[in-house]
C-alpha cells in the first residue's frame, strides 16, 4: 500500500492528474507589511550550480582552481555557461561525490560518454558578468549550502519551509517517479511515489508518500499576519514548463484552494508587472523559466541578464530602499565544490555550497561572507523580519545572517543597474520554453 494511504496525518489522499484551475485576472496582491528591517523580500531561484562552478576565481572568496579525484589532483578548466551535458545530481551521486567528506570522487559518478573530470569546471567570469558585478558590488555568501545532497524537487521544498520532513523518521528525498515529463506535485498522475530518507541516512526509493503534502510552510505563518506572498514562475498543467519544479503545486492547501490563482503568478514575468505597478508583495520567490535558470543542458546563456533585470527593476522602483533581493541556486547540479559540508550528516544533509548573494540598500558593500549558512538560514530571515515564530525545521538550528549581511547604521545606498547583455524587453517577449523548470 502507498504511503499516501498511511501517513494521511500529514498527506493528502492517493491521487492527482486534476487540470490547473483557470488563472483569474492578475490583480495586484495585498499591501505590503513593513517587517522590522525589510518591507519586502524577494527571493530569485536559480538552478543547479555550485559555488566553485561559479565562483571558482572571485578575489577573497573560498575557491579553488585545483580539484581532488578518486587517484589524484586535477586542475579545474575554465568552461561556457552553456552545457550541453547535465550531471547526475541525485542522492547517489551526491554521496559518491562527497565521499565521506573527502570530496574526490566527482569523477566516479557516470556522465554517458563524456569523462567523469568533465565537472571540473568553473564558467568564464565574463560570462556571467552581472553575477560578479552584483557580488561586487553588495555580499557574496561563499559558505551557504543546500539542505540536501539531492535535487530541485527537495530543494525548492527547502526553499519554502527548510525541510522535507514527513514524520519524525522520515524526509522526502530526490525526485518523484514518473520521470521528467511528468508533474511533480499535486498534479502529478495518479500511483506517484516519492523517496524518502532516515536521520541516518538510510535511503529507500519509491516507497514515499504521493507529491501533494500538508505539512507547513512560510505561506502558514504569513497568511495569519496578514503578510502578502507570491510565488512567480511559469504555468503547471498539460505541457507547461512550470511542472517541474512548482514548489506550491506540492502544498495541498495551495494547490487546491484560493491562493492558487491570487498567490500563484504565472508566468514568471509577471513578477516585472508588480514591481512596474509598485505592488510586490512582502514575500516572493522568483522561478526563471527552463531557458533562463542557468541549468546545464539548457543551451542558454541568459540567466544572469535573467537575474540582472529583475533586480535592475526592482533598483530603480519605490521598492529598492525598502527591499532584500536573495539570490541562490537551488543545488549543485552535479558540478565540483571543494568544500565539505559541516556539521553532522543526517537526512541526507548537509548538501554541497551553492552561490548566494545578497542585494539591498543596506547590504556590506564588496563583503564575501565565510560563515556558515544554510537554506534554513533564509527562512528564518523571512520569520525575523517579520517578527514570526519559527516553522521549527532547519529555520530552528540554522545560522542567522541579519547581523552578518547588512549594516543598518549606514544610510541606504543607491541602486547602480547592472549591466547585461539581454534586456527586459528580451524575456518580456521571450517565448516561453515549455521546458520543465529542471528535470532532477
Amino acid at each position: 500500500m502507498l504511503w499516501c494511504c498511511l501517513l494521511s496525518a500529514v498527506l493528502t489522499a492517493c491521487g492527482g492528474g486534476s487540470t490547473p484551475a483557470a488563472a483569474g485576472p492578475f490583480e495586484p496582491p495585498p499591501p505590503a507589511k513593513q517587517g522590522k528591517h525589510f518591507k519586502h523580500i524577494v527571493i530569485l531561484i536559480q538552478e543547479n550550480r555550485t559555488f566553485d562552478n561559479l565562483f571558482a576565481t572571485f578575489p577573497g572568496a573560498d575557491g579553488t582552481r585545483t580539484g581532488k579525484t578518486h587517484n589524484g589532483k586535477i586542475l579545474l578548466r575554465a568552461a561556457d555557461l552553456e552545457s550541453q551535458i547535465s550531471p547526475d545530481n541525485g542522492y547517489n551521486g551526491w554521496v559518491r561525490d562527497w565521499n565521506r567528506g573527502k570530496m574526490n570522487h566527482f569523477d566516479l559518478v557516470p556522465i554517458g560518454r563524456v569523462p567523469g573530470t568533465f565537472v571540473y569546471q568553473y564558467v568564464h567570469p565574463n560570462q556571467i558578468a552581472p553575477y560578479w558585478d552584483l557580488a561586487k558590488q553588495y555580499v557574496l555568501s561563499d559558505h551557504m549550502f543546500q539542505t540536501q545532497g539531492s535535487g530541485s524537487f527537495t530543494a525548492h521544498q527547502d526553499l519554502i519551509r527548510g525541510d522535507t520532513a514527513i514524520n519524525e523518521t522520515y524526509n522526502l528525498i530526490d525526485f518523484p517517479s514518473g520521470g521528467a515529463s511528468q508533474p511533480w506535485g499535486c498534479d502529478a498522475n495518479p500511483g506517484t511515489t516519492t523517496s524518502v530518507i532516515t536521520a541516518d541516512n538510510k535511503y529507500s526509493s519509491g516507497i514515499g508518500p504521493f507529491p501533494c503534502l500538508t505539512y507547513a510552510t512560510l505561506r502558514d505563518l504569513l497568511d495569519p499576519k496578514g503578510i502578502s506572498w507570491r510565488y512567480y514562475a511559469p504555468a503547471v498543467g498539460g505541457s507547461f514548463g512550470g511542472n517541474l519544479w512548482n514548489a506550491f503545486d506540492a502544498i495541498k492547501a495551495v494547490r487546491y484552494g484560493p491562493e492558487w490563482t491570487t498567490n500563484e503568478a504565472n508566468p514568471e514575468t509577471r513578477v516585472f508587472t508588480d514591481i512596474s505597478r509598485d505592488s510586490l508583495p512582502s514575500v516572493a520567490w522568483v522561478i526563471p523559466d527552463f531557458q533562463n535558470s542557468d541549468h546545464p543542458g539548457d543551451n542558454s546563456d541568459t540567466g544572469p541578464s535573467w537575474v540582472a533585470q529583475v533586480v535592475n527593476a526592482i533598483g530603480k522602483s519605490p521598492a529598492w530602499k525598502t527591499t532584500a533581493i536573495v539570490i541562490v541556486w537551488d543545488d549543485w547540479g552535479g558540478w565540483y565544490d571543494h568544500v565539505p559540508p559541516p556539521g553532522p550528516h543526517r537526512y541526507g544533509g548537509l548538501g554541497f555550497r551553492v552561490p548566494a548573494i545578497v542585494v539591498s540598500p543596506y547590504s556590506r558593500a564588496g563583503y564575501v561572507s565565510h560563515n556558515d549558512y544554510e537554506f534554513g538560514s533564509i527562512i528564518k530571515f523571512v520569520e525575523e523580519n517579520w517578527q514570526l515564530p519559527s516553522l521549527g525545521t532547519t529555520d530552528k538550528t540554522s545560522a542567522s545572517f541579519i547581523k552578518d549581511f547588512f549594516d543598518f547604521t549606514q544610510p541606504p545606498r543607491n541602486f547602480v543597474p547592472v549591466g547585461s547583455k539581454y534586456s527586459r524587453s528580451f524575456f518580456l517577449h521571450q517565448p516561453p520554453s515549455n521546458q520543465p523548470v529542471d528535470s532532477e
